[in-house]
């Protein structure tokens, strides 16, 4: 029951529609794919954020598991705790990808599902969020992107039967603040939220906060960077503040806490390290009484399955999490059960997928072409 092997792909897959932040407009994705063989056959898959980089880190320390267990992930995370230090997110994210793969080839040898593996279900669906950018709007004036956007998450929440709105902010706060206006208006029952990744400066978030506290947002997520900006708007504006850059290790934990900069924390298994480091964090948000959700980086199935594990037994995890899954043109694994605006939390072995090894090799070969779409 030791691994033999470990293999790396890097994949490229269109999305179904351009996707804007305040930071890019990007039209695919790119990601690194795993697998783990054991020396009985058993494969276990794994998938993370970005590309080369990653993929050629993820080979580098794949070959310390090369004549272990998987069940000896303990011991391989003790080996590299300075990974993080000296790669930052890349390293990070090469971790997960192999942590995730052994996860599924635990569950494969065992014959549990993941979900039961990191403590059984405590739901079996997963909502999931719409989200909404000024890409979606098309080709519209200025002055028409508001009812454009509202128009069109009318539509998505209508079709997909999603309860959550996310609002990809950009650069400029105000227009921000003005199409959340209008799909405040046109949907009043959704719960709402906004995400400009710290591109508001702290005076400017302060403006918009308060002209969007009588909106009634679930959260306003990173509206300007670091714990000091943050907990300067917390102090001055009515609405829960949320983070996925501002307390993305444990060691921001405590002066976030301290500093009451935040109120729900990102998760994230590929930004965090592994299975293990999101539950933990799960635990720290829970004990000192923040909310907890999950970040999306543009999972493909096998990502978003982990995710759903993950969620599926975290009683704290019980907000619409953030997911691109549906906005992916394909994918490498058979199709998850999306309905509702919900996705199901497998019930397979493992992560419970099936890796299209065709398409894996089809997409592999387009980031060969193109090369990597996100870094």
């Amino acid at each position: 029951m030791q691994i033999r092997s470990v293999d790396a792909w890097v994949v490229n897959l269109p999305l179904t529609n351009p996707f804007t932040s305040s930071f890019e407009t990007k039209t695919g994705e790119t990601r690194t794919v795993v697998r783990i063989r054991l020396d009985d056959g058993v494969e276990g898959w794994g998938e993370t954020m970005w590309g080369q980089p990653v993929a050629a880190l993820v080979r580098r320390l794949g070959e310390s598991l090369v004549g272990r267990s998987p069940f000896d992930l303990e011991a391989f995370h003790a080996t590299h705790t300075m990974v993080p230090f000296f790669h930052g997110y890349l390293g990070y994210a090469a971790l997960a990808a192999l942590d995730v793969a052994c996860w599924d080839a635990m569950g494969k040898l065992t014959g549990q599902p993941l979900v039961n593996l990191l403590g059984g279900r405590v739901r079996d669906r997963v909502p999931i969020t719409a989200l909404v950018t000024r890409a979606d709007a098309g080709d519209v004036a200025p002055r028409d992107l508001p009812a454009a956007l509202a128009e069109h998450a009318a539509a998505v929440v209508a079709s997909g039967g999603f309860t959550a709105v996310k609002l990809k902010g950009t650069r400029d706060p105000f227009g921000d603040v003005e199409i959340l206006r209008a799909i405040r208006s046109r949907l009043p029952d959704v719960e709402l939220r906004v995400d400009p990744n710290a591109a508001w400066s702290v005076p400017d978030s302060v403006r918009a906060g308060l002209r969007l506290e009588e909106l009634d947002l679930e959260y306003l997520e990173d509206p300007c960077a670091g714990i000091e900006g943050m907990a300067e708007v917390r102090r001055r504006v009515r609405i829960p503040l949320c983070t996925n850059m501002c307390v993305v290790r444990f060691e921001d934990f405590a002066p976030a806490v301290r500093l009451g900069a935040v109120d729900v924390v990102h998760g994230d298994v590929y930004k965090w390290g592994s299975v293990s480091a999101t539950k933990h964090l799960a635990a720290h948000c829970q004990t000192f009484g923040l909310g907890m959700n999950l970040h999306s980086g543009g999972e493909l199935g096998i990502a978003t399955a982990a995710h759903l594990a993950v969620v599926g037994s975290t009683p704290i995890l019980d907000r619409a999490i953030d997911s691109m899954y549906y906005l992916h043109a394909d994918d490498i694994i058979e199709p998850l059960d999306l309905a509702g605006g919900a996705l199901a939390v497998p019930s397979g072995p493992g992560l419970g997928v099936v890796v299209d090894e065709d398409k894996l090799a089809h997409y592999a070969a387009l980031n060969e072409k193109e090369g990597d779409l996100t870094h």
